[in-house]
């Protein structure tokens, strides 16, 4: 147990000393938190064009965006979770196994009294705890920045929901952490490792949902899931590659959670599925081979 949580402080020591980690952190920080400014600002555009038609004559209908809920200001974190977030964690799981490797330390780290699955977890567990720190501050500026928007500060229910968003952020990261992290030890090249996790990250995003939907790219950009196309075809692609499009069903989670009275589902779908792709990755690194973690990069 020593052992384990030496390597998860060691890699919660690594991270933060490393300038590219340092970078992504800021920058995932940075858009998250301004995503409520970014719906607020939207939403004042959107009204006072909608005051001017208004005042024109030209309509009678209401403004869409008259007593919005408090949370609708945050729904645009979920698109940065899925872009940047998911990146970041790619780069951090990367890293962290290819460290070792092109050090050469592997071998002198294995002689100590630590087994290649506490190794390999408590990194793993550092990561998840750098990840943790890092949602969780970014949570407390978006209730900030919401309490100063709306001017009230949010309900123990909104708070519970942006929360819930939180871990469910927590659960899709380490998912490719993990992959990241799988991608590292296995690769012969450096720039293998990190190439090889973002095809992944390509395909899960964009591709298996695009099999399922029909939906154009930009449609996916969006940060609610795209709707199945009804069709015999399409409604079987959909049923098979539903469940491995987990950033699909992270946005129907954080929409749900956010309040986004367009999408329809339940939260608890999306967080079991993530859970079970987190659980099978943390299955795959404790049954990865020790001679991966000693083996060299031809570069």
């Amino acid at each position: 147990m020593n052992a384990f949580w030496t390597s998860a402080r060691h890699e919660v020591l690594s991270i933060t000393r490393a300038r590219i980690a340092q970078l992504l952190l800021v920058v995932f920080v940075g858009m998250v938190s301004a995503s409520a400014v970014i719906g607020w600002i939207t939403t004042r555009t959107v009204t006072a064009v909608y005051e001017g038609i208004l005042a024109a004559g030209l309509t009678t209908a209401a403004n869409p965006f008259t007593d919005v809920a408090p949370l609708y200001y945050a729904r645009n974190s979920a698109i940065y979770v899925v872009l940047i977030g998911c990146l970041m964690a790619i780069v951090l799981g990367a890293q962290a196994t290819l460290r070792d490797r092109k050090q050469g330390t592997s071998a002198l780290v294995l002689t100590r009294p630590l087994t290649l699955r506490a190794r390999l977890l408590g990194q793993l567990t550092g990561m998840g705890l750098v990840l943790a720190a890092v949602l969780l501050v970014s949570t407390l500026i978006s209730w900030v920045s919401i309490a100063v928007i709306t001017a009230v500060p949010l309900s123990g229910n909104l708070t519970a929901r942006l929360l819930g968003f939180a871990g469910a952020s927590w659960l899709l990261l380490m998912v490719f952490a993990i992959i990241g992290m799988i991608s590292g030890l296995f690769a012969r090249r450096e720039s293998t490792a990190f190439l090889a996790p973002f095809v992944v990250w390509s395909g899960i995003a964009f591709v298996l949902p695009q099999l399922g939907t029909a939906a154009r790219p930009v449609a996916l950009l969006n940060p609610v899931p795209a709707n199945p196309v009804t069709g015999d075809s399409f409604t079987a692609l959909s049923a098979l590659t539903g469940p491995f499009a987990i950033t699909e069903q992270f946005k129907t989670t954080a929409s749900v959670l956010l309040q986004n009275d367009l999408v329809a589902g339940s939260a608890v779908t999306g967080v079991l599925a993530l859970a079970i792709f987190l659980i099978a990755g943390v299955i795959a690194i404790t049954l990865v081979p020790r001679r991966k973690i000693r083996s060299a990069l031809h570069e």
